[in-house]
């Protein structure tokens, strides 16, 4: 096999069209060898040496090599735990750059750098070979044709981003060809894409697709680790999801969503990897540079630093593991399209030298002025498991984020807390007192009810408690606080006034969700209904459990699809409820409206009194319609909202306003007035327990047409 010098950068395997270029960093190894395999991934066809080593960059040529190739590494170096390195060449190693991967791991005691079970643990060092049970590393020829897709660039105040699992989303959709059911491709089908395009979301959030493991121990259950949160890999798509076996099927599928004007959001993991801690195996990085990759403890090099649960924390304060992280999101961003990014424990990946979150950080700051990332939506996950790692508020400018205080407010008040409406009214607003700084605007808040992580919104009002036994974990697992109730009976019931009553539930969380300012957040399923049988933990259930039901209730009974339409259509609609500055309760506009009312049941405005008892369970507002100029199809007019959490009927009386003649009736989750679409100018509305009524001001000279969903 011909070798020639080749050049320490890009980073990875390069296909120039006549051969491919290999570059590997790694600052303290004393040799790197480049192993070839066979088709088929199985048998090893050569082994190179590379030549050159440059900048702490180990690289070489080769002229004969071709997109297709299989390959990975063998790192030499220094077996020394105490002093951090685990080199260890009797280990095949993934490349941290690999833009393909072929194959599966197989799981075995070979792929941990020191002899399991020995006594000494991992002082020990194991010389078997673990190249039989790796996935292998393929060259890419990254040519594709874009020439017709047009990015959504979707304004955040427009966006309603949907959070869901490629594989979980298509698995049980009958209208995908069983062949391409949980991969990118069955995401590009027409029957699903029309499905989110009729549903009125603006961008999928799709859970880990870059190369990840399953955990032995679920293997060794028969289970895996069914959400992804486990990279390896942050270049390559797992292979499980590709329907063909090459990268372009992802592309496609993002060209497709982006012709339907959606965008693409991954939800990235950067703060840790596959490889845990000082007892995990060495399948990439810490073979390759241990000492370079991972936060190590300062007093015992042995050690990792984990603030994320899962035994490691990359190093983002080393410039070459910074370079890692930034060129895979400029990579995906560049030559796969994406559109933004949703960081999994981003308070990791903020924290410095000392261990502290730090909001000026390398890697805050790098992003921030980057001419590429900076253009893209930026989520943060504002927490981590380590000391004081909950920052929600605390990320810079250019940065959204998850909103849990919004997620639990919203519950509680459903549930029927009281005392909540004050922190619910901050809530609604978009939560300027966690946001309102530094320039930041109201889409800094991504509000969610329900997510990946928790009960479905189906199981929300379903049961009181998780139940997670399918995961094996004696139902220890999963959150216990989920701030749910099942509406008086436990799980599965044939009583029609539960029923009724979770129906409604499930409307007055959309509802609450979809009418307040801030990003909206929906979690794929919701919307038809969708159940985990009581389990609020479904990383490792790759079945029925963790995937989307098509076929359930509400596929003979649409009504809450119906509804959920018509609410993110009126958000589309309503300028009032994608506003791109904070409320403030000031006047705005020709009319002289503040832009939010509070109201109280009598249609007057809240005095200081009013927000101060403690068993209120209802709150009202009026939002100014004031449309921009460059919103012509927006719909002007005063809103007027009513949540009543109570399980008694309020009665309200409609504010009077000058030159409104009537109010028309939008949304009723208890459909008592649904029949009643014109209200007169002092409507009094006695709206049902625990439900949401919308109404929509009718100016005098107003057509009778003047609005509808």
């Amino acid at each position: 096999m011909r070798v020639e010098p080749g050049a320490p950068y890009p980073l990875g395997a390069t296909w120039d069209g006549k051969g491919v270029n290999f570059a590997l960093f790694s600052a303290h190894a004393e040799r790197v060898e480049l192993c070839l395999f066979d088709g088929s991934g199985r048998r090893e066809i050569g082994r190179v040496r590379l030549p050159e080593y440059t900048d702490e960059v180990w690289h070489g040529y080769l002229p004969d090599a071709r997109p297709g190739t299989l390959y990975g590494y063998r790192v030499y170096g220094p077996y020394d735990p105490a002093r951090g390195h685990r080199f260890n060449h009797h280990k095949l190693l993934l490349d941290p750059y690999a833009r393909s991967l072929q194959g599966k791991l197989l799981w075995s005691d070979a792929h941990f750098g020191y002899h399991v079970g020995h006594r000494r643990a991992d002082l020990s060092f194991d010389r078997r070979d673990n190249a039989r049970g790796m996935p292998k590393c393929a060259v890419v020829d990254g040519a594709y044709s874009w020439t017709s897709d047009r990015r959504p660039a979707t304004h955040w105040p427009q966006t309603v981003i949907y959070e869901l699992h490629v594989r979980g989303f298509t698995m049980r959709h009958e209208a995908v060809p069983a062949p391409l059911r949980g991969t990118f491709a069955g995401m590009s089908r027409p029957a699903v894409i029309d499905h989110l395009t009729r549903l009125g979301v603006t961008a999928v959030e799709l859970l880990p697709i870059h190369g990840f493991v399953d955990d032995r121990p679920l293997v060794e259950k028969q289970l895996v680790n069914y959400w992804g949160y486990n990279s390896i890999a942050f270049f390559a798509p797992d292979p499980r999801y590709l329907a063909t076996g090459h990268v372009d099927e992802f592309k496609t599928m993002v060209r497709h969503l982006h012709d339907a004007g959606i965008e693409v959001i991954l939800d990235v993991v950067y703060n840790h990897t596959a490889e845990g801690n000082e007892l995990g195996p060495t399948l990439s990085l810490r073979g390759i540079d241990n000492l370079s990759y991972y936060r190590l403890t300062a007093d015992d090099l042995r050690r990792y630093e984990d603030f994320t649960g899962c035994g490691n924390s990359l190093r983002l304060a080393h410039p070459r593991v910074l370079q890692l992280v930034v060129d895979s999101l400029r990579y995906w961003v560049e030559e796969m399209h994406v559109d933004g990014f949703r960081f999994d424990l981003a308070t990791t990946l903020a924290r410095n030298a000392k261990g502290e979150f730090d909001p000026e950080s390398s890697f805050l700051d790098l992003l921030r002025q980057d001419p590429v990332l900076a253009q893209v939506k930026l989520i943060a996950e504002p927490w981590d498991l380590g000391r004081e790692g909950y920052r929600l508020g605390g990320f810079p400018p250019g940065w959204s984020e998850w909103n849990d205080r919004y997620r639990d407010t919203v519950r509680r008040f459903w549930k029927g807390d009281g005392g909540l409406i004050g922190e619910l009214a901050s809530r609604v607003a978009a939560s300027r007192d966690i946001f309102g700084h530094r320039g930041r605007r109201p889409h800094s808040s991504v509000n969610f009810i329900t997510a990946h992580d928790g009960f479905t919104l189906r199981d929300l009002v379903s049961y009181n408690a998780k139940h997670n036994e399918a995961n094996q974990e004696e139902n220890r697992d999963g959150n216990d606080s989920n701030n749910s109730w099942n509406g008086g009976a436990e799980g599965p019931t044939d009583d029609p006034a539960v029923l009724q009553l979770r129906d409604r539930q499930q409307r007055n969380f959309l509802a609450t969700l979809l009418l307040s300012e801030g990003t909206p957040m929906l979690l794929a399923g919701d919307e038809l209904g969708n159940s985990q049988g009581g389990n609020n933990n479904a990383y490792c259930q790759d079945n029925e459990i963790g995937w989307l039901d098509w076929g359930g209730p509400q596929a003979k009974d649409p009504a809450l699809l119906d509804f959920v339409r018509r609410l993110i259509a009126l958000r589309r609609r309503h300028p009032g409820l994608t506003r791109d500055r904070f409320l403030t309760g000031d006047p705005e506009g020709e009319n002289g409206l503040k832009d939010v009312t509070w109201l109280a049941p009598e249609g007057r405005e809240k005095t200081a009194s009013d927000w101060n008892y403690p068993d209120a369970r209802c709150l009202s507002y009026l939002l100014s319609g004031e449309a921009p100029k460059a919103r012509p199809d927006a719909v002007a007019d005063p809103l007027l909202v009513v949540l009543n959490a109570h399980h008694e009927p309020m009665s309200y009386l409609a504010p009077r306003l000058e030159g409104i003649d009537g109010w028309r009736w939008l949304i009723d989750t208890a459909g008592e007035i649904a029949g009643r679409t014109e209200l007169g100018r002092e409507a009094r509305l006695t709206v049902a327990p625990r439900s949401v009524v919308v109404l929509l001001a009718r100016p005098a000279d107003a057509p009778p047409d003047a609005f509808a969903l």
